[in-house]
């Protein structure tokens, strides 16, 4: 995960495969310099190195060019997309939010042989944050990837392996215990254990032409990548958390004008107090309570307006350049059903306690003991972070609870090693 000195990209602001890869560069902290086609900068790269045929999205590396580059591409040619280099692990850790993160540095710190496994690059939505300003020991803040980065380098300092841009797509418990993961591009590995940390993915805004303009004007998340190219335009930011409230003050720090649309009352029920006061003194940004998005027009397409609707009906079409949706989320828990981990109505990975009914043991539990804290309806595998049942959604609690899970493998080894020698 080692930075490149020297990257720019030449690629169009409003072409979905080039807003990607600048947003894969954003998401895992490397420093960049974007050139609009056509632009003079640009085509002073083109001459310089002579890229005048040359497929965009180019992306030069120092003295190694990348022409029609994909996230794909990018990641092979920078190690990014390594297989396993094991088949056999003690634990592996699914998802490299700040709870698969914090679980790695952990696990690997302790001596366990790690594996995180990761389908997108580490960071997980805190990767989309600008600034993380109320996490424990960062007194000026820390952006979500840059916070990610270190926390990976960390892990693999203490020899956790980190496997990204590979998912798991299928897994089996065999009769000795381990429990056996499948992985994009045909690899298979098992570990003694396993943490389960998939987060969440943004819930989607429910308006017709939303999903056609994705990445032609309408982003979810907090736009990082985005935000230097919005100086001057009007932006609207959908959602009333932390994320959008990070998102609404670096759009307007970047010179956007920026506006809010809030369903609830009041942006205090769902956001912390620090940002409420900063949104409300921002001469950039205006906050509409009450209201939601219910149309988006296209001009060529790509977005050029929206129209928004308040409480009493009325509504008003807005001109606009960007639309950052921070809506929120839904966990990450298709898997759930086929592993056999029982999730709640709403999708979240029920865990420890609340697995029990009047004192009473799930069905099927095989152990002489309750479940413990972070573990699911199969032993040894635990569940942490977003995607957990009762789980608070900030990135400090997620760290907590990724600690926390691997203070509880030991425990379930402990309990396999005990189990092997009795019967041994």
């Amino acid at each position: 995960m080692a930075l490149r000195p020297t990257v720019q990209l030449i690629g169009r602001s409003l072409e979905p495969a080039d807003h990607r890869l600048r947003d894969f560069l954003t998401r895992i902290a490397q420093p960049y310099e974007f050139l609009e086609d056509g632009s003079p900068e640009a085509q002073r790269l083109r001459t310089e190195r002579q890229l005048a045929d040359a497929d965009l999205p180019i992306v030069v590396d120092g003295a190694v060019v990348h022409s029609g580059a994909t996230i794909a591409s990018i990641a092979a040619a920078w190690d990014y997309a390594d297989p396993p280099r094991s088949s056999r692990y003690d634990v592996a850790i699914i998802g490299a939010g700040p709870a698969g993160l914090a679980a790695a540095v952990y696990a690997a710190s302790d001596g366990l042989s790690t594996l995180m496994i990761e389908a997108d690059v580490p960071g997980g939505q805190a990767s989309h944050t600008s600034l993380i300003e109320n996490f424990f020991g960062f007194v000026d803040g820390i952006g979500g990837a840059e916070l990610a980065r270190r926390a990976g380098r960390q892990a693999e300092g203490f020899g956790a392996e980190l496997v990204m841009l590979r998912g798991v797509v299928g897994g089996s418990v065999s009769d000795d215990g381990r429990m056996h993961l499948r992985l994009g591009g045909g690899y298979e590995v098992s570990a003694r254990a396993v943490v389960a940390a998939t987060g969440m993915q943004w819930r989607r805004l429910d308006v017709d032409g939303v999903s056609e303009l994705l990445d032609r004007g309408v982003y979810y998340g907090a736009g990082r990548s985005e935000a230097s190219r919005c100086g001057g335009d009007d932006v609207f930011v959908v959602g009333a958390g932390n994320s959008a409230g990070q998102a609404a003050m670096h759009l307007a720090d970047a010179g956007a004008r920026v506006t809010m649309v809030v369903r609830g009352e009041r942006l205090s029920t769902t956001m912390s107090a620090y940002l409420v006061d900063r949104i409300e003194r921002h001469p950039l940004i205006g906050v509409q309570l009450r209201a939601q998005v219910t149309a988006v027009d296209a001009t060529r397409d790509h977005l050029r307006g929206l129209t928004i609707t308040d409480a009493g009906g009325r509504s008003e079409r807005r001109p606009a350049t960007a639309l950052f949706v921070c809506i929120g989320g839904e966990p990450c828990t298709a898997w759930a059903a086929g592993a056999g981990v029982r999730t709640n109505d709403a999708g979240y990975v029920v865990t420890g306690a609340d697995l029990l009914d009047r004192g009473r043991r799930p069905p099927g539990w095989p152990l002489p003991r309750d479940p413990l804290t972070l573990e699911t309806t199969v032993p040894g595998l635990f569940a942490a972070g977003d995607l957990r049942c009762g789980s608070t959604k900030r990135v400090g609690e997620a760290v907590g609870e990724g600690a926390t899970a691997i203070a509880l493998v030991h425990r379930w080894l402990q309990e396999r090693s005990a189990d092997t020698g009795a019967h041994g």
